[in-house]
């Protein structure tokens, strides 16, 4: 089968986007399928070829194994790490070659509609990821804008969703959000993660006397340092005695959440083995962004046998058994937070019984697996697609 995957976001940025894209095409090309991905530049681009072969105008990549083709983009006002395409004949001309069975686009908006147009113009399905909540987005970044930020976000989206033969949803509360804003034909699509990367057994006492004095209790945090994360929800967690807040990850916000939490341990952006290590080297995991549609690190966290803590809302009500693989605490003030780790830190027999259900909970959820239902979906909707037509 051959797929064209429209990203809003690519390697080498680091967010939830482009790692189930990277992942995604991935599986597609160990499952003998070919993939082609169409995402945003990391800098604007006004002429030659990205991968030397030169005389071509469109810039493409092709380290990955498959063909990148990148957009070019500007960086996002205020957050200049995400870039937003400017999609002009790209796109149709990506999907006009590669000759796709399927066009996939990967939390649409931009780049989506652009995709989304194309497709139909080709006559091929569509398959939509629904992973970004854009309207807590504008309601973020667009203060100013207020609720009417919020109704064009989703007007938006319901556009380019209603375009496709099938939307697919990370969560049950993301999937419900779509169908109260009228989006048809949605079916729940979750995130696979790796187990064999993110395993309690790269736990490391070394690493751990680095982090932190003997004894403490060591609270992670790992993602991007933004606004809608409302990591400062964490200051009364990292006040606590006998508790380590560590913050691994970078943003926007890390010269104010620095200031905010001036006893907390801010390491930057780490990836791969090492970012393995610090998971499996906490004893306790937190995330505190309201407005997660899935929640990937709680669930790395969970492989890597932590209990974990997040507001009860979005994504993570699907992923966290409160009173069995962590806590759920309510959205807003911090209290919930530190009440959770000061349970946690008081009771280490609880910490390692909530980590070993953790595990239990996410064991089967491979990568592979997810891939294959994802493929599933590609199936239907090119048969539904089909009938459709016939009809």
């Amino acid at each position: 089968m051959r797929v064209v995957i429209v990203a809003e976001s690519f390697a080498p940025q680091v967010n939830g986007v482009a790692h189930s894209v990277l992942r995604t095409a991935e599986h597609l090309l160990a499952r003998g399928h070919v993939p082609l991905v169409v995402a945003p530049a990391a800098q604007r681009r006004t002429s030659g070829n990205a991968s030397g072969s030169g005389g071509g105008s469109e810039p493409y990549e092709s380290a990955y194994g498959y063909r990148v083709v990148r957009v070019p983009s500007v960086p996002l006002p205020g957050y200049p790490e995400v870039r937003v395409a400017l999609p002009g004949r790209r796109v149709a001309d990506a999907v006009e070659q590669h000759r796709p069975h399927v066009v996939h686009l990967a939390g649409p908006f931009a780049l989506g509609a652009a995709g989304a147009a194309a497709a139909g113009r080709a006559g091929v399905p569509v398959v939509a990821v629904y992973q970004t909540d854009l309207a807590a987005y504008a309601r973020t970044y667009l203060p100013f804008a207020g609720a009417a930020g919020a109704r064009l976000a989703w007007h938006r989206l319901r556009l380019i969703h209603t375009a496709a033969a099938r939307t697919l949803a990370p969560s049950r509360a993301s999937l419900d959000a779509l169908t109260a804003h009228g989006v048809p034909r949605v079916h729940l699509w979750p995130r696979g993660v790796d187990c064999v990367r993110f395993h309690p057994g790269h736990r490391d006492e070394a690493l751990r006397r680095r982090l932190g004095r003997p004894g403490e209790v060591l609270v992670g945090y790992v993602g991007r340092l933004a606004p809608e994360k409302q990591v400062e929800r964490l200051a009364e967690v990292s006040r606590l005695p006998g508790v380590r807040l560590v913050v691994v990850g970078d943003g926007p916000s890390r010269a104010r959440l620095a200031a905010a939490l001036p006893d907390a341990l801010f390491l930057g952006r780490r990836t791969g083995h090492e970012l393995a290590r610090l998971y499996a080297s906490f004893d306790v995991f937190a995330h505190t962004g309201p407005f997660e549609t899935f929640g990937q690190t709680l669930q790395e966290a969970m492989a890597s046998g932590l209990p974990v803590i997040a507001p009860a809302v979005g994504g993570p009500l699907d992923l966290v058994q409160p009173g069995r693989t962590g806590f759920l605490v309510p959205p807003g003030a911090g209290t919930g937070f530190r009440e959770a780790v000061e349970r946690l830190t008081r009771d280490a027999e609880l910490r390692r019984a909530f980590g070993r259900s953790g595990r239990a909970a996410v064991v089967e959820r491979s990568w592979e697996a997810v891939g294959d239902r994802l493929v599933d979906h590609y199936r239907l909707a090119l048969a539904e697609s089909s009938a459709a037509g016939r009809g």
